[in-house]
C-alpha cells in the first residue's frame, strides 16, 4: 500500500524516466493515460486495455457524480471494484466539465453552481464537495477542485481565477487531511494562470508552499498555439519540486508528446486517440490515415505496416474502411485499439530513449515523420 515517485533517469533535455507506485501497480513514467471518461474507454473492454499494457486511466468526476452517483460507486466498493479495473486510476475533480458548461453555471468563492447536462437539475460543486466524491470513488490520484476559464481572457480575469483556485486548493488539501487516506489515494495540486507566464510561475511557487504529493498543469490545449502552450507548461514545470511526479492535462497530439515529456512532463492525457478513432482517423508512423478515403477501398496492407497492434496483425485498410462506411460496431473497437496501441507504443520508444539519453533523436525523428 501507499505510494512511492522515483526518477531512475535524465536526458540532456530534461525529460525524466521514473517509476510512480500506486496501491493498484507501478507506473512506468513517463505515462500517457487514456480516457475513460464514464468509467469506461469508449469500445474497448478492460481485457483490452489490459492486453495493450495500459498502467493507469483516467475517469471523470463530474460524469460519475450525476450518474450512476459516487454513493452507489462507493456502496460496490469503490470504482476499481465497480468497473472490475485492477491497475490505477486518475479521477480528476469535474472542474473542467463544469466551467465548459458556461450557460449552465455560476462561480463564486465558495463553489459553482451548476444545472446537469443530463436533466436539468441544480447541483452545488464547491472544493470540500469534489474531494468527497472522489475519497468516494477511490481513485489512486485525484484532482483539487480548479476554476478554467475561457481562452483567451484579460490578465485581470486570468489573475482572479487562479487566486481562486489555490484558494480552493488549500481547503481540499485541509479537506483530505481530514476524511482522507494518504496510503490509498494522491492528491494533486493543480497550477493555473492562463498564458501569462509570470502569473503561472507565482501560482506554481504558491502552490508548492501547500506540500502536495503531486503537481498538474491545467487550464491548456484550449486553443492556444502548442508553442505557448510549451512556453507556460515549462514556466509552470520549472518551479515544481524535482521529486514529486507532474501531470499535464488534456494533452496531446501524437507528436506533441515528446515536446511535454522534454520539459518534465510525468504523466499526460487525451481524449484524441479514442475520438479520432471513432471518427475514422487513424494514426500511424508515417502521419495521419483518413480510413473512409476511396483510395483505401481495395488495400490489403494494414493500417500500419510497422505496427504490432491486434488490428494491424489481422486486418486490412479494405476490411477497415467497410466496417466504418457500414457504420459497424467493430470499427470502433478497432480503430480505438490501434490508436491506443500508436499513443503507447510512442511513449515506451520516449522512455526508452530517455534511458540512454537521446529523447532529441527520437523527438526530432518522430516529428519528421508525423509533421
Amino acid at each position: 500500500m501507499g505510494f512511492q515517485f522515483e526518477v531512475v533517469a535524465t536526458d540532456p533535455t530534461g525529460a525524466r524516466l521514473g517509476r510512480l507506485t500506486t496501491p493498484h501497480g507501478v507506473i512506468d513514467t513517463p505515462a500517457f493515460m487514456p480516457v475513460g471518461t464514464a468509467a469506461t474507454v469508449k469500445a474497448q473492454t478492460q481485457a483490452d486495455l489490459e492486453s495493450l499494457g495500459v498502467q493507469i486511466l483516467l475517469s471523470n468526476t463530474y460524469h460519475l457524480y450525476l450518474r450512476p452517483g459516487h454513493e452507489l460507486i462507493r456502496d460496490m466498493g469503490g470504482l476499481h471494484s465497480f468497473m472490475s479495473w485492477p491497475r490505477a486510476i486518475l479521477t480528476d475533480s469535474g472542474g473542467y466539465q463544469v466551467f465548459s458548461l458556461s450557460e449552465l453555471r455560476k462561480v463564486n468563492d465558495e463553489g459553482v453552481t451548476f444545472r446537469s447536462h443530463l436533466d436539468g437539475s441544480t447541483h452545488f460543486l464547491s472544493p470540500e464537495k469534489a474531494l468527497e466524491i472522489e475519497i468516494a470513488l477511490g481513485a489512486d490520484i485525484i484532482m483539487v477542485l480548479d476554476e478554467c476559464i475561457e481562452a483567451p481572457s484579460t490578465e485581470r480575469r486570468t489573475r482572479e481565477a487562479a487566486a481562486r483556485t489555490l484558494d480552493w486548493a488549500r481547503r481540499s488539501r485541509d479537506y483530505f487531511a481530514k476524511y482522507g487516506d494518504f496510503a490509498r489515494q494522491m492528491l494533486f495540486g493543480i497550477v493555473q494562470g492562463g498564458t501569462y507566464p509570470e502569473l503561472r510561475r507565482e501560482n506554481a511557487d504558491a502552490l508548492v508552499g501547500l506540500n502536495f504529493p503531486g503537481y498538474a498543469i491545467g487550464g491548456l490545449a484550449v486553443g492556444e498555439s502548442h508553442t505557448v502552450t510549451c512556453e507556460m507548461t515549462r514556466a509552470a514545470a520549472s518551479r515544481l519540486p524535482t521529486d514529486r511526479p507532474r501531470y499535464l492535462m488534456g494533452v496531446g497530439q501524437p507528436q506533441q508528446l515528446p515536446d511535454y515529456v522534454a520539459l518534465g512532463i510525468d504523466l499526460m492525457d487525451c481524449v484524441l486517440p479514442t475520438r479520432s478513432a471513432r471518427h475514422g482517423c487513424l494514426y500511424t508512423s508515417q502521419g495521419r490515415l483518413l480510413i473512409k478515403n476511396a483510395q483505401y477501398a481495395k488495400d490489403p496492407r494494414p493500417i500500419d505496416e510497422k505496427c504490432g497492434c491486434a488490428a494491424c496483425l489481422r486486418y486490412s485498410r479494405a476490411y477497415l474502411r467497410h466496417l466504418y462506411l457500414a457504420n459497424e460496431t467493430l470499427a470502433a473497437i478497432l480503430n480505438t485499439h490501434h490508436n491506443i496501441y500508436f499513443y503507447l507504443d510512442i511513449m515506451r520508444g520516449i522512455r526508452e530513449a530517455i534511458r540512454f539519453g537521446k529523447l532529441e533523436r527520437f523527438r526530432s525523428d518522430l516529428q519528421a515523420r508525423l509533421t
